[in-house]
């Protein structure tokens, strides 16, 4: 594997890609319903307090340092889970329609370039997203547990994105340039 640790290696990133990959821990973990009496309603105060305050900022201060992707990312990802927490209790179309939309959102970062590993982050998190809008909408226990559990892989991959920059771990697989065996010269 490629030890490239320069894309997403700036402590702002790290930051904020710990802050995700925890509200995203927290927020999957809840609705998957695989630890006893832990619900999605329990990861409200780590969405306002981590996943919006702390991401937000973070999303600042990468745009006060010239990161336009991931200030981006981060600050806008900290609005939507800071509003999440404090609509907690919605209507089931309002919940549904404020998750298809953050849905929207996640797919456009999953789009807009970055390294491998964030872009893992944002499809996970998008795919989760849309299972829970509709989840929502259809009443399906079962879709919310499948989105559940694409959020805690979201996570799963954000906090290694921001360990692996801490630990100079590998973040990028290596590309081969036509298979094995063939080299340049034929």
């Amino acid at each position: 594997m490629d030890k490239d640790v320069s894309a997403g290696s700036g402590i702002t990133t790290v930051a904020g890609r710990l802050a995700l990959g925890i509200t995203l821990l927290a927020f999957g973990l809840g609705h998957t319903a695989v630890i006893d009496g832990v619900s999605a309603a329990d990861a409200v105060s780590i969405a306002q307090y981590v996943g919006g305050i702390a991401l937000f900022v973070a999303g600042l201060v990468a745009l006060r340092e010239g990161d336009a992707a991931g200030g981006t990312a981060f600050s806008v990802l900290g609005a939507l889970w800071f509003t999440w927490a404090v609509s907690e209790g919605a209507s089931g179309n309002e919940a549904g329609l404020f998750l298809l939309l953050f849905a929207l959102v996640a797919l456009s970062l999953t789009f807009a370039g970055g390294d491998q590993l964030g872009r893992g982050v944002y499809g996970l998190f998008s795919v989760s997203l849309f299972l829970l809008a509709i989840a929502v909408f259809a009443e399906n226990d079962g879709l919310a547990k499948a989105g559940g559990w694409f959020a805690v892989a979201a996570g799963a991959v954000a906090w290694y994105a921001a360990t692996a920059a801490l630990a100079h771990w590998p973040t990028a697989v290596p590309r081969r340039a036509a298979g094995r065996g063939v080299t340049a010269t034929g």
